[in-house]
C-alpha cells in the first residue's frame, strides 16, 4: 500500500487552512477526514495485485544487434477493474543504453475476469542468456490516491546468438567452391582429390593426368579430371583463454574468431565436409560434433552464444590432447588463437608436432587494426614513437608466424573485418591443393 503523489498533494493542501483558521491537531484531523475517507475507498476499490495471473510468450532467441519481443499476458481474476502500471525487469544488457525505461514500463487496464497483453521489446548488447527478473505491478484506485503494489516471478530466457556478420561473404566463397568442385570451371588434381571423368588433352595439362589406356582406345590423348574429395573432417578449435578477452574495437577477440569459424563452417558443410567445434582454455567449454550438414550451423551458433573468455592462461597441452581425442583420424584442425610470441613459443610450439604429424593445421589470429594505423603515424615525436612501437609489434607477430610455418602450419593473420574471408580463402586453397 502506498500514498500517491496526488494524495500527498491533497493532504498538504488540506493542512494549509488548518493553520489559518483553527490551529492545532484537532483542526487538521477535521479538515483531512474527508481525504482519509476518500483514500480508504480508493484503496478498497483498487484491484488486488497478488491474485493476478501472469504468463509469458514470444521470442526465445535473437541475434546480437536484433530485437526480441516478449509478450506478458496479465489476467485479472478479481471483481475489480485493474488500472495499473507495470515494470518488466530484465538485466541492463537487454537494451541499448538509455532505452530501458521506455521499453520496460507499461500502462494497462484489465476489466474483471479478462486478460490483456503487453509486449516488452529487448535489444540485447551482449551474447548469452538474458533471463527475466521480476514483474512489478502497481494497481491504482479510481481516484488515483492510493495504490497496491506487488511483484511476480515470471521466468523467461532469451538466448542472444552471435551476429554472424561474415555471412555476406558466403555467396562469393560458394562460387569459388563450385569452381573447385567442377561445376563451373576446370577441375584440379592433387593428393586429396578423387577421379571424376575423362576429357581431351589441352596444352598445359599435367602429364600425370593422362590416361594411357583410354588414349590407346581413341585417336586423341585422354586426360583424367579430378574433383576435391568430400566428407573430410574439420575441427574448429576456439581458444577461450586470457588472450581471447583482449578487445579489438568494440568487441573481444573471441567474437571475431567466432564469426570466422561460422563462415568456415557454413562453407565447409556446403562442400560436403564434416565440421566439429571444440572450445577450450583449461577445460572443455563446449563440444559440438557429429552434426549433419543441415544441423551443424544452428548447433554451432547455439553453442557459441554462451561462451565467454576466461581470464586464465590456456593449457596448450590440454588443448592438444582434447583436439587429438576429438579428431582421431586425419583432419584439418583450425586453431583460432593468438599470435602473441609468449603464448605461442612457451605453450603451443612445444606440443605442435603432435598435431602436425597426424593432421593439417591452420592457425587463424585476430590482428589489431589500431597497430597498423599506428605504424603509419608521422608528424611529431609522439607519433614517431608510436610508429616504432607498432612496427616492433608487427615484426614480432611476423617472426612468430614464420616459426609456425616452418612447422608446417598455415597461418592467417588478419583484422576482425578481414579474418573470416581470409580464413575461408585459406580453406579453399588447401582444398584446391589436395591437402584435405
Amino acid at each position: 500500500m502506498a500514498l500517491t503523489g496526488r494524495a500527498a498533494l491533497l493532504a498538504a493542501l488540506g493542512s494549509i487552512p488548518v493553520g489559518i483558521w483553527e490551529p492545532g491537531w484537532t483542526g487538521i484531523l477535521a479538515v483531512n477526514a474527508p481525504l482519509a475517507v476518500a483514500c480508504a475507498c480508493d484503496f478498497a476499490l483498487a484491484a488486488p495485485v497478488r491474485r493476478l495471473v501472469l504468463t509469458r510468450s514470444g521470442d526465445t532467441s535473437a541475434r546480437l544487434g536484433e530485437t526480441a519481443d516478449v509478450t506478458l499476458t496479465v489476467t485479472n481474476p478479481s471483481r475489480r477493474l485493474l488500472r495499473a502500471r507495470l515494470r518488466d525487469a530484465w538485466p541492463p544488457s537487454s537494451w541499448q543504453p538509455g532505452t530501458e525505461v521506455a521499453a520496460s514500463r507499461h500502462r494497462l487496464t484489465v476489466p474483471p475476469g479478462e486478460r490483456r497483453r503487453v509486449t516488452t521489446r529487448l535489444r540485447p548488447t551482449r551474447r548469452g542468456d538474458r533471463q527475466a527478473d521480476r514483474v512489478t505491478v502497481r494497481s491504482y484506485g479510481p481516484l488515483g490516491l492510493f495504490t497496491r503494489q506487488g511483484t511476480h516471478k515470471v521466468p523467461w530466457t532469451v538466448r542472444v546468438l552471435p551476429p554472424f556478420n561474415s555471412r555476406k561473404h558466403l555467396p562469393s566463397k560458394l562460387a569459388r567452391l563450385r569452381e573447385l568442385d567442377g561445376r563451373t570451371s576446370v577441375l584440379t588434381r592433387g593428393e586429396g582429390t578423387e577421379f571424376d571423368s575423362l576429357r581431351e588433352y589441352v596444352p598445359g595439362d599435367d602429364t600425370r593426368s593422362i590416361d594411357w589406356r583410354a588414349t590407346a582406345r581413341q585417336t586423341t590423348v585422354a586426360v583424367r579430371t579430378w574433383r576435391p574429395e568430400r566428407d573430410r573432417h574439420i575441427l574448429l578449435v576456439l581458444d577461450t583463454g586470457r588472450t581471447s578477452a583482449g578487445r579489438v574495437g568494440d568487441a573481444p577477440r573471441l567474437d571475431a574468431s567466432m564469426d570466422a569459424a561460422l563462415l568456415l563452417a557454413a562453407l565447409a558443410s556446403r562442400a560436403g565436409d564434416r565440421v566439429d567445434l571444440l572450445a577450450y582454455d583449461r577445460r572443455v567449454r563446449t563440444l559440438v560434433q557429429g552434426r549433419s550438414a543441415r544441423d551443424v550451423l544452428p548447433a554451432l551458433v547455439n553453442a557459441m552464444a554462451t561462451l565467454e573468455p576466461e581470464l586464465l592462461e590456456t593449457d596448450a597441452r590440454g588443448l592438444t590432447a582434447a583436439a587429438l581425442r576429438t579428431a582421431p583420424r586425419r583432419s584439418l584442425i583450425v586453431l583460432l588463437t593468438t599470435l602473441d610470441a609468449a603464448p605461442v613459443e612457451e605453450g603451443l610450439l612445444p606440443v605442435l608436432s603432435q598435431l602436425t604429424q597426424r593432421h593439417t593445421v591452420l592457425l587463424a589470429s585476430v590482428a589489431d587494426p589500431h597497430i597498423a594505423r599506428m605504424a603509419t603515424a608521422r608528424g611529431n615525436s609522439e607519433a614517431v614513437y608510436e610508429a616504432a612501437a607498432a612496427a616492433q609489434a608487427q615484426a614480432e607477430r611476423q617472426r612468430t608466424a614464420e616459426q609456425l610455418r616452418r612447422h608446417g602450419v598455415t597461418v592467417v593473420d588478419a583484422t576482425p573485418d578481414d579474418l573470416a574471408p581470409a580464413l575461408a580463402d585459406a580453406y579453399l586453397t588447401l582444398k584446391a591443393a589436395g591437402r584435405l
